[in-house]
């Protein structure tokens, strides 16, 4: 299995951003999009399998398909097991971890299943199993088919790497750039955030804008793999051409400890100059100096609080404060609570798909810009 040979490749999205997934890997021009329930698949090699990792900002994992045969028994799945090339792909010094799921297969044991498939790969290949290890094997079975994929990414996509310092219920960095992306987002305008946590919404936009990969600085399972060149891997890594954005991006929070959380964020993933962080309640939120642009707000949903009034009132008050000062800014608002988005008094389109965030059903509500 050569760097160029084309495989399947898995891009697997936040379950309700499929379509913003879809719509930044066809953009980034990789061959064969084709959306499905759960993520993307494309077609590629090796270096496809890099790059997807370090340039796409929706996806939380890239999956190599290495292979696939028939197994109808135990046996079966043994003996195949053995004669499949492992060693084009996997590495006898790394530590393995294999998973099995089976699916409407007459073999249904995936306790079973897993011992045959660890047991070709210790004694075919020499490797190590561990259940921490640094690469992890998926074998699929369903409807007979044993299908195998390596998790390429290791550490999930959205930890980019710079966020070190979080707040309660922090948006995943690949969920906020889908959520950007469905505003029309395309780092060609100002993004201000009135309840900006640790920074999350600020510090993708203004990536974005700068032309940023989100995977410049973090280590791949992939780097680990008999595929991988580190020569190759450099020169994709240092390609992106960062570039000084035209504007400015805000964000403010009534936290204090939220905007040092989301200042030291900013100052790690090397953005900190084009953001504008400040300790600033709802109703002392100003416009900025400048064009107009797109507010975007992921405010509390109080899923696990009783007491909501408190909320209706902050939503309240923060659709007021947008509808009096920010005359041609858009605004998207996340939040898992209809009733609340609709406090706000704000003019929103049909709400998006629903998103799943932390076993919480979570949609987008856009406006046009206000009058």
């Amino acid at each position: 299995m050569t760097t160029d040979t084309p495989f399947e490749i898995f891009l697997a999205a936040t379950p309700g951003h499929e379509l913003p997934l879809f719509n930044e890997v066809r953009e980034a021009g990789f061959s064969r999009p084709h959306k499905m329930p759960g993520g993307v698949t494309i077609q590629g090699g090796w270096h496809d399998v890099w790059r997807a990792n370090l340039v796409l900002r929706g996806t939380s994992r890239v999956l190599a398909r290495i292979g696939s045969f028939r197994a109808m028994h135990l046996a079966q799945l043994d003996k195949r097991a053995r004669k499949f090339p492992w060693s084009e792909v996997l590495r006898p010094d790394i530590p393995i971890k294999v998973d099995v799921t089976c699916r409407k297969s007459r073999i249904y044991h995936a306790k079973a299943a897993t011992q045959r498939i660890e047991r070709a790969l210790t004694e075919t290949l020499g490797v190590t199993l561990a259940a921490d290890a640094p690469l992890r094997l998926m074998a699929r079975i369903e409807d007979d088919l044993c299908t195998f994929s390596i998790d390429t990414s290791g550490e999930p996509l959205h930890k980019r790497g710079f966020k070190e310092a979080v707040v309660k219920a922090p948006m995943r960095e690949n969920m906020a750039a889908m959520f950007l992306r469905e505003c029309g987002y395309t780092g060609q305008e100002p993004v201000l955030d009135p309840m900006c946590g640790s920074g999350t919404f600020a510090i993708e936009a203004a990536e974005m804008a700068a032309g940023l990969h989100p995977g410049r600085e973090r280590a791949f399972a992939f780097e680990n793999l008999a595929t991988f060149d580190p020569q190759i891997w450099s020169d994709m890594r240092e390609s992106s051409a960062a570039q000084t954005p035209a504007h400015s991006f805000f964000g403010s929070d009534r936290d204090t400890g939220a905007i040092k959380a989301a200042s030291a964020n900013a100052e790690r993933a090397g953005v900190s100059a084009s953001i504008n962080f400040q300790h600033c309640p709802i109703s002392e939120l100003q416009r900025p100096d400048g064009p107009a642009g797109l507010i975007m707000v992921n405010p509390p949903y109080g899923a696990r609080i009783s007491n909501k009034k408190p909320l209706y009132a902050l939503h309240n008050s923060l659709g007021q404060v947008l509808k009096e000062r920010f005359s041609g800014w858009r605004v998207g608002l996340v939040t898992s609570d209809a009733d609340l988005a609709k406090t706000t008094g704000l003019p929103f389109d049909n709400p998006g798909p629903y998103v799943a965030h932390g076993g919480l059903k979570i949609r987008l509500w856009q406006t046009a810009p206000l009058p």
